[in-house]
């Protein structure tokens, strides 16, 4: 017989599976392709090569965390000529804030209960090392 769910599980916003709640976690997670994402964030629609222009890796990695970042739904492509332009999906990064921000809230209340009970555990430390000395003064 299963028990109850673990209050602190990790849950998907609404409208996202836990799957695509990991995928969104793991295509943000890594520093190259945020530096990618705020590329995009900060000039709009851009080519793949005009962002290898402008970070340290190549344009096949930087063509590498595009797919990765599409398949999550942060960017689209859009064909124009022969040239691919790559854009950010405002409507996506705006729930992977929410999301964060959601996150954040959490542990802020987790980090606020950890505090309490630390400090709580210090005062009775405390008031029991205060009572200890007196104990040893009332020897008959």
């Amino acid at each position: 017989m299963a028990g109850p769910p673990c209050q602190g599980a990790r849950k998907a916003p609404v409208g996202m599976t836990t799957q695509a709640y990991d995928e969104l976690w793991s295509a943000i997670g890594d520093p190259s392709r945020r530096r990618v994402l705020d590329l995009l964030v900060t000039n709009g629609e851009v080519s793949a090569s005009w962002l290898a222009g402008h970070v340290p890796f190549s344009r096949q990695a930087v063509s590498k965390h595009l797919v990765v970042l599409e398949e999550t739904g942060l960017v689209r492509r859009r064909k124009q000529g022969r040239e691919v332009l790559y854009q950010v999906e405002a409507e996506r990064l705006d729930q992977a804030t929410r999301a964060m921000t959601d996150l954040a809230a959490q542990w802020d209340r987790r980090l606020g209960t950890i505090k309490r009970l630390a400090e709580a555990a210090h005062a009775e430390a405390k008031r029991k090392r205060g009572a200890e000395p007196n104990k040893r003064r009332r020897k008959p």
